[in-house]
């Protein structure tokens, strides 16, 4: 079993930046995340897309910041047990013992929930054959925008990511945005650049209508839609992005015993602790009265709660406030000195 300061459930930007702020108290961490790389929802559903609300960084992709964060909590040589899922909390006197479904223990007094909206799968297309073409030719994400060059894509969806890379991916390739109503969810910006490329042939608009069959055997080589009114369309396509919404699954968190309101996780805003001592809950889980679901408010709630984690991992010293500029103490944590 590893013994250690803090769990930290999730490696997103939360959890990455949970394990900054615990480093410079001079606490060790360990992370634990059920996806097969740090970064959470960032890298798993828009490493390309731009980021606007980073504090001094005016623009930065989800992958930018994931490497920035990983960057900086070089220092801190904390393990990242990725690809690996907590299955069972249980308490032993003052620590919290965690096993994941590959068998690895720990103990420690604090266990940061910072799993964002819980584990997340697409929701994806139930029509025949679908499944043959995940990954080549049908996707639910864009991970490399590169492969989605000079194609016929067809993109289903009616919110932000499918009108955001209708937008995107009209830079260089063919695009049939579909959508199963007439409206669009969208900001009001993005619609009407939509409506610009359209006008120009670069995007073109089928609505009201529905996906009825994927064709091709090896790989796909055109979709049929059809409409509300009865009438069908075959329409030539090489990649098909569906961007249905996600399916969110909490997972063995709903059976801690926290209390749970609408699939998050109900905390204090004073330390962000759970009704369970030494377990807190940051990010996009947790709620609290002005709750705002950004990754700036989740930086701003590991920040308050690393501090209770100190006094719960050492109990017997004083936690004492000190500015990152003015430490000698913290700089040689960051290697500074």
């Amino acid at each position: 079993m590893k013994k250690t300061d803090a769990i930290i459930i999730g490696a997103g930007p939360v959890g990455l930046f949970a394990v900054h702020q615990l480093g410079i108290k001079g606490l060790k961490s360990v992370v634990i995340d059920n996806l097969d790389k740090a970064g959470g929802q960032c890298i798993e559903l828009y490493p390309d897309k731009p980021i606007y609300d980073i504090p001094a960084v005016p623009e930065c992709t989800g992958e930018e910041l994931t490497k920035k964060l990983l960057e900086q909590i070089q220092p801190f040589k904390t393990d990242l047990f990725l690809n690996e899922r907590v299955e069972e909390v249980k308490q032993e006197k003052e620590n919290w013992i965690v096993k994941t479904n590959q068998n690895n223990r720990f103990s420690a007094p604090n266990i940061i929930i910072a799993g964002g909206v819980g584990s997340f799968e697409p929701r994806k297309l139930g029509i025949k054959d679908a499944e043959k073409f995940e990954d080549k030719y049908l996707f639910y994400a864009v991970k490399d925008k590169d492969k989605f060059k000079n194609k016929n894509i067809s993109i289903f969806g009616g919110g932000d990511s499918a009108l955001d890379w209708a937008l995107e991916l009209s830079k260089y390739s063919k695009i049939n945005l579909i959508h199963r109503r007439k409206e669009f969810r969208g900001a009001p910006h993005t619609l009407s650049e939509i409506k610009k490329l359209e006008n120009d042939g670069k995007i073109f608009i089928k609505t009201p209508c529905q996906l009825e069959s994927i064709d091709g055997k090896n790989n796909i080589d055109s979709i049929t839609v059809k409409f509300d009114n009865g009438k069908t369309e075959n329409i030539k396509t090489d990649i098909v992005l569906s961007f249905f919404g996600l399916i969110m699954k909490l997972g063995p968190i709903a059976e801690w015993g926290l209390n749970m309101s609408k699939k998050t996780i109900e905390v204090n805003a004073k330390n962000f602790e759970t009704n369970k001592k030494g377990i807190f809950a940051v990010g996009d889980i947790c709620s609290y009265p002005g709750k705002l679901k950004l990754i700036l408010s989740g930086f701003h709630e590991v920040a308050l709660a690393s501090v209770e984690c100190f006094k719960r991992a050492r109990p017997n010293e004083k936690y004492r406030f000190e500015f990152t500029t003015s430490s000698k103490t913290i700089q040689e944590r960051l290697g500074k000195k």
